[in-house]
């Protein structure tokens, strides 16, 4: 298990206004990782995408509570939790197969859980109709140790040196 560095907890209202205000702040989170620019647009736009569903489809626009609690392991794992107590999902399976929406009328895509998908390197998603909903994610920033050797041994290799 990972050991806990450093832990925020934020609420906030359902409104559109804070799906900014919850992508600044897991950025200024981040920031101490000196992530890069695709890493941080990554996590900021599962963010976006986490608390847009739960303003659009959990509360159906009609107001709430959302909670974003993130935190950073001492492995650099980055772990964030998105959740809201509104309508509740009645098939996660279903909700999370890119294209499907329940928001067709408004132009929804139906691509919010791909997107978190394609950017973290988890996610896990419990509802319960009448509930809420919760999406946890997770991303790890930890250097990869054994590819640093491997990678230079195949550029000394192309230019002739061992």
């Amino acid at each position: 298990m990972n050991d806990k560095e450093n832990e925020i907890y934020m609420e906030f209202d359902a409104v559109s206004e804070n799906e900014r205000l919850a992508r600044v702040v897991i950025a200024a989170f981040l920031a101490r990782l000196d992530p890069t620019v695709e890493q941080l647009e990554d996590v900021k736009t599962a963010v976006s995408e986490a608390v847009t569903n739960a303003i659009i489809h959990g509360y159906e626009e009609k107001g709430g509570k959302v909670v974003m609690r993130a935190s950073l392991s001492t492995e650099d794992m980055l772990e964030i939790h998105i959740c809201d107590t509104g309508v509740g999902i009645a098939d996660v399976e279903q909700a999370m197969q890119p294209l499907f929406t329940t928001g067709a009328d408004k132009e929804r895509s139906g691509m919010g859980f791909s997107f978190m998908e394609a950017f973290m390197d988890g996610v896990e998603v419990e509802s319960c109709v009448g509930e809420g909903t919760k999406v946890h994610m997770w991303k790890s920033f930890a250097e990869c140790v054994e590819a640093q050797p491997i990678l230079q041994a195949a550029v000394w290799n192309r230019d002739g040196r061992l």
